[in-house]
């Protein structure tokens, strides 16, 4: 094993330079980083999956959407989730509940502006589910149906006309074209993940891939963040059909993730409670699930499940409804969280439709 008095002889005979000269040595710019702090908060209003925006102004005077957002500030959030929950509050005014961090969102292109020499912004994405409690002051945010900026996710009419009509089209058009510039290597080739991504070519459609799907999208340029973003991919495209509403910065991108996440969650997590108050209906229940998923569920089909997986519970009472039979209400059976591991909703929307 070689001695420090070894590693300094061979520092000699390599020619490195004194302590004091490498002291000395000029020290090159660190670029600076922000760590920005994003909350995708989730709510189900009449049978809507609604997420809370805050609309800001540019410096262009173009109002846009966004999620609430704040920088993480070391000397005043202990935390990150702490300072989170500060930005929310302030600018919304709601005390969060559920809040689980979603992903760090960390390109360069999604935040640079043109001539920008600022900080790099690395956003910490969360997720929130609750109540959607009625906000006074619109000024404070607005609760926005999050299929206004994913229209394509919608199944509850069954599959979306834009897909057949629209997307995938352009999708197929722009996987023909070669590429100007290096791209990064990919285990699949661009036909392949568009009939993944998109249920092309009789593929089915998997419900979590809402992230998958929305970068395809920005790839191909059919986005508005996209071309806003200068993408050569955008540019080279002539006039586009809207594809769902533009969200500042890369927020469109932290909502996807959020929606993914929850899809995939509530199968083998109860959070869907998290969504429903303390007393609800079955029929209340399934069109919330519903909301969440996007396609419609076959009814008793989704009642022997959440019934036979000791989910909820009977409170004796019933709520009478106008020219219908009084239904029954339940309330989410908290001792299943020790009786199982991963007590969710583990519906299979293709097969329970």
């Amino acid at each position: 094993m070689a001695t420090a008095k070894t590693l300094s002889r061979r520092e000699g005979e390599m020619g490195i330079g004194s302590k004091r000269e490498i002291r000395e040595a000029p020290r090159r710019d660190v670029q600076a980083v922000e760590i920005g702090l994003n909350a995708a908060i989730v709510a189900v209003r009449q049978d809507e999956p609604v997420v809370l925006t805050v609309r800001t102004e540019s410096e262009r005077g173009v109002a846009t959407d966004g999620l609430p957002f704040g920088p993480f500030s070391p000397q005043q959030h202990r935390t990150l989730d702490g300072g989170l929950r500060s930005w929310v509050q302030e600018q919304t005014g709601l005390d969060l509940g559920y809040v689980e961090q979603l992903y760090t969102f960390g390109d360069r292109g999604r935040h640079a502006q043109p001539g920008d020499i600022g900080p790099h912004v690395v956003s910490i994405g969360y997720l929130a589910l609750t109540q959607p409690v009625e906000i006074d002051d619109a000024s404070r945010g607005s609760w926005r149906s999050w299929y206004n900026y994913f229209p394509w996710e919608d199944w509850r009419k069954g599959r979306p006309e834009m897909l057949e009509a629209e997307i995938v089209p352009k999708l197929k058009e722009w996987a023909e074209r070669p590429s100007h510039t290096p791209q990064p290597a990919r285990p699949l080739e661009r036909q392949d993940r568009i009939r993944i991504c998109f249920g092309a070519d009789g593929a089915a459609w998997d419900e979590e891939k809402v992230l998958e799907r929305f970068e395809l999208l920005y790839e191909a340029g059919l986005v508005d963040e996209a071309r806003r973003d200068g993408r050569e991919s955008a540019l080279a495209w002539g006039p586009l059909p809207r594809l769902g509403g533009a969200m500042r910065f890369d927020h469109r991108r932290v909502l996807a993730t959020a929606i993914g996440r929850v899809r995939a969650k509530i199968k083998y997590r109860p959070v869907i409670f998290e969504l429903m108050p303390d007393e609800f209906t079955l029929f209340e229940l399934q069109k919330t699930v519903e909301a969440i998923l996007g396609p419609h569920l076959h009814k008793q089909n989704f009642r022997r499940l959440v019934e036979s997986a000791g989910l909820v519970e009977p409170t004796g009472e019933v709520r009478t409804r106008t020219g219908g039979r009084p239904a029954k209400l339940f309330r989410f059976r908290r001792e299943v969280l020790l009786e199982r591991p991963a007590p969710g909703v583990r519906v299979k929307p293709g097969r329970v439709v």
